[in-house]
């Protein structure tokens, strides 16, 4: 393996995620980055918010669960994919582990942001969802009516051949995308599902062990890869990093190696070939993070979950600008759209990685926990993610970010 290539695998990581997300706020307290101000004194009245958040859906600060896709899965109290679930008659778990990391997969790759004008109207109710809810649904209900599945007799799947055929009016049919109903980023949707599906085909040895190829087939690649039942978060990201890398849009590259959901900023400079290098992996850990419970059904514990970072995405990022932590050098960097490459955008995401570090580390000691009981999965979803969406709304009528971003179906 050659110096490049070596030095690209470094940073398929959730350390090395972490570790340069916490050099760009060093560089940030520094007041040396050249688009945002960090303000910590603002860090307080962040948590205060997420804390009052977090108890107005869980009082107690008990029983609160993971951020993952399976908490968009529930509408108005009522669990979706639970109701399907029991609904079927799974020949053994591992064929129910396997549809539901099928599920998580696609949906996940699906989840990238919705725009503030679509919706999606669930067949099951009247009822009209956007963001990333509407997503889930939408995702959902092309799931159990075998849209990315080839075989007609089993519709709770997907496999290579039902994603690389699928067309991109099938998808927006799905979405319910219409002139009045526009969801960004279809193309770049459609192209990662078929990429999906072609790196599935071919890679059997991985994604076929115990079944078909399908993406489902990552389940018993981690269950080969566990030890006594048990396997750790970061884990399950360095592999859906390096196995599924080749899904991505190929943006950077280093020794060959497809970089994914990496950036370039000019202030993080190191000696080797990573300078200016910023990973962030934000859809790949949110997938880890929607992988853990399918696991845990199939009686695999996943452990060391804060081994994963929290999201670089605008509802995390959001909550810090909007509560003053992160402030823009130039308040018309607000007025107008990013490209999701631009170094304002990079920034900002690395910050939000290394805040919320901060954020949970905080919130523990208010609240006399530790991470195995307030573990940062369990900060977002309570939490940062929510109090993201409460204060947009609170700052601006359609709840948007505070920083517009281009989205083509990919990152966000």
């Amino acid at each position: 393996m050659d110096s490049e290539t070596a030095a690209a695998f470094s940073l398929l990581s959730a350390q090395a995620v972490r570790e340069r997300a916490q050099r760009m706020l060093a560089i940030g307290l520094d007041d040396e980055l050249p688009h945002f101000r960090v303000n910590l004194g603002r860090l307080d009245a962040a948590l205060d918010f997420v804390i009052d958040t977090t108890r107005q859906t869980y009082p107690t600060l008990a029983g609160v669960p993971l951020h993952s896709r399976w908490r968009h899965f529930v509408v108005a109290g009522e669990d979706r994919w639970a109701l399907i679930d029991k609904a079927t008659n799974w020949p053994d778990p591992f064929a129910r582990a396997r549809a539901a990391f099928d599920l998580a997969i696609v949906s996940v790759l699906l989840d990238a942001g919705a725009g503030p004008q679509w919706r999606y109207r669930t067949f099951a109710t009247t009822e009209s969802v956007g963001r990333s809810e509407g997503l889930a649904l939408a995702s959902l209900d092309m799931f159990c009516r075998g849209t990315f599945s080839s075989d007609p007799g089993n519709r709770l799947q997907a496999d290579p051949q039902g994603l690389m055929q699928l067309s991109h009016d099938v998808l927006a049919n799905g979405f319910q995308v219409s002139g009045s109903n526009p969801l960004v980023g279809i193309g770049g949707r459609v192209d990662l599902l078929r990429r999906l599906g072609a790196v599935v085909a071919a890679r059997p040895e991985i994604f076929g062990r115990e079944d078909k190829a399908r993406p489902g087939g990552l389940f018993d690649h981690f269950t080969a890869l566990q030890e006594n039942r048990v396997i750790p978060a970061a884990k399950i990201l360095s592999e859906l990093l390096h196995l599924l890398g080749p899904v991505w849009p190929s943006r950077l590259t280093l020794g060959g190696v497809p970089l994914g959901d990496s950036w370039r900023h000019p202030s993080l400079r190191t000696a080797d070939a990573t300078s200016e290098i910023v990973p962030l992996h934000k859809l790949s850990q949110w997938l880890a993070y929607s992988l853990i419970e399918p696991l845990q059904w199939a009686g695999i514990s996943v452990t060391e979950i804060d081994g994963l970072t929290g999201l670089a995405e605008y509802r995390n990022g959001g909550l810090f600008i909007d509560t003053g932590v992160l402030a823009l050098r130039d308040p018309a960097d607000a007025m107008h759209e990013h490209d999701v490459v631009a170094a304002l955008v990079v920034e900002w995401r690395a910050l939000t990685v290394a805040l919320l570090d901060r954020l949970a580390n905080a919130m523990r000691r208010r609240l006399g926990m530790d991470q195995e009981s307030l573990p940062l999965g369990k900060v977002l979803q309570g939490g940062t993610w929510a109090a993201g969406r409460i204060i947009a709304h609170k700052r601006r009528p359609d709840g948007a970010p505070p920083v517009k971003v281009a989205s083509d179906g990919t990152v966000f």
